[in-house]
């Protein structure tokens, strides 16, 4: 029945051994038909099966096909759960530091001075998010780590496998909340005032699933642990099919931000108000929409306006507020100054203001790490990347850190319709293995 389904709802090009997902296709039965079609059966690929499968409807909109586990949500409560469960089962110590974010150690993480190999990433999502951003690196460590005990190896420094809460900020607007909390980057009176979109605050919403937000502050000594960080993230853009390679060595990460801005109007009847006597927020709006266009365009940037909220939003009332959330990412500070100054100055041409909500410089991540994971895989293609990851944070915390990127063929993330194939999936938690036993020191 599985098997039907994912035929009867996605696209599947035997030649060329692509699966190109709608948004009704469960990535449980997507899974099954690649692996039934491409590629044959071994421990390495029902495990991942396992892992996947457990997961696969967590948080799943069954309309939609996206993820929406967002933090401190059910979903996210329950996704924290099967982490702990599966580290369990594995017997590995499972910590929290004062944000909440998981660590679990394969070793006594305070009992070496060069500190511990830690990977992972994060299991939240963004809104309609797709399966593979995030879980991907959290089910690969888990595989990895399994590969090193499967092959019979013990590492000589301890291994930490974490789950960064919050990744995302989908819920409460900033991202990388878990590991900017404690870096300090966050301040736990900011991080505890957000609100979600039903005004519900993080510290409100903390309590809701048992939490004790009074913990929260910087942790140094959560810090203290991690001698060398290495996160595995699905690709999100399109590099490594045209360099027909399945991973490749990030080096860094791009100067990016989160901007809110208010666009002022007046209230008023959408039936007997004449267009020359209208004050609309949302012709202000527009207007900062295609003014974020421009200004990215000018200078080589990107900018988004990915979320606005209309008040009193009513259809036939013209918006008194329009409250928009601007994202802004370039290669280098100079440009994303200039993009950021430009789209400012017309925001405050329309008698709005712009706040900064989070921002994090151009990162470039530890050299000589980056040039030993790329000699550990072959001489992997090494890139940038425009996306945020908490790797970035841990790195301006001065943890030396990398990453390790798993091809994805159609470039779309944040989106339900992300993929990545099974083998190059696998490749991803081979190379990972590699990592680890090297960074690690394992032995027989």
């Amino acid at each position: 029945m599985e098997e039907a389904a994912c035929e009867a709802e996605s696209s599947i090009d035997l030649a060329h051994g692509n699966l190109l997902l709608y948004s009704r296709v469960s990535p449980r039965q997507c899974w099954r038909i690649a692996r039934g079609t491409f590629w044959r059966s071994s421990i390495s690929e029902l495990a991942f099966e396992q892992l996947w499968s457990a997961i696969a409807d967590i948080g799943r909109d069954s309309v939609t096909g996206g993820y929406r586990r967002f933090a401190w949500s059910e979903a996210d409560v329950r996704m924290r759960e099967w982490f702990a469960g599966e580290c369990e089962s594995r017997g590995l110590e499972l910590t929290e530091d004062r944000m909440g974010n998981q660590w679990a150690w394969w070793g006594d993480p305070d009992g070496s001075t060069a500190g511990s190999i830690v990977t992972g990433s994060h299991l939240d999502s963004v809104p309609d998010g797709g399966a593979f951003d995030g879980p991907l690196g959290v089910v690969s460590a888990l595989l990895a780590v399994d590969r090193l005990r499967a092959d019979g190896l013990t590492p000589r420094r301890p291994i930490g496998v974490v789950n960064f809460v919050d990744e995302e900020g989908a819920r409460f607007g900033v991202s990388c909340a878990g590991s900017r909390m404690i870096t300090g980057v966050l301040s736990p009176d900011r991080a505890l005032a957000l609100r979600d979109a039903d005004g519900l605050t993080m510290a409100d919403a903390m309590r809701a699933v048992g939490r004790q937000p009074e913990q929260l502050g910087p942790d140094p000594e959560a810090l203290s642990r991690i001698g060398s960080f290495v996160e595995l993230h699905i690709e999100q853009g399109r590099g490594l099919i045209d360099l027909s390679r399945p991973v490749a060595v990030g080096n860094g990460l791009w100067a990016h931000g989160r901007w809110r801005t208010e666009i002022p109007g007046e209230a008023n009847h959408a039936g007997t108000t004449r267009l020359n006597d209208r004050r609309d927020a949302v012709i202000g709006c527009a207007h900062l929409v295609l003014g974020a266009r421009a200004a990215a365009e000018a200078h080589e940037s990107l900018a988004t306006v990915g979320k606005i909220n209309i008040m009193p939003g009513g259809v036939n009332a013209i918006a008194r507020l329009a409250t928009a959330w601007l994202d802004a990412r370039a290669a280098d500070e100079a440009a994303l100054s200039a993009t950021v100054d430009q789209i400012a100055g017309q925001v405050a041409s329309l008698g709005g203001v712009m706040v900064e909500e989070s921002r994090t410089p151009h990162t470039d991540f530890d050299n000589a790490l980056v040039t030993r994971l790329t000699s550990l895989l072959d001489d992997a293609p090494v890139m940038s990347t425009g996306a945020g990851h908490d790797a970035g944070i841990l790195a301006n915390a001065g943890v030396p850190a990398a990453m390790i990127f798993v091809r994805n063929p159609t470039g779309i993330s944040h989106s339900p319709a992300e993929w990545a194939e099974p083998e190059d999936c696998l490749a991803g938690v081979a190379a990972l293995a590699s990592v680890l036993a090297d960074l690690a020191g394992v032995e027989p």
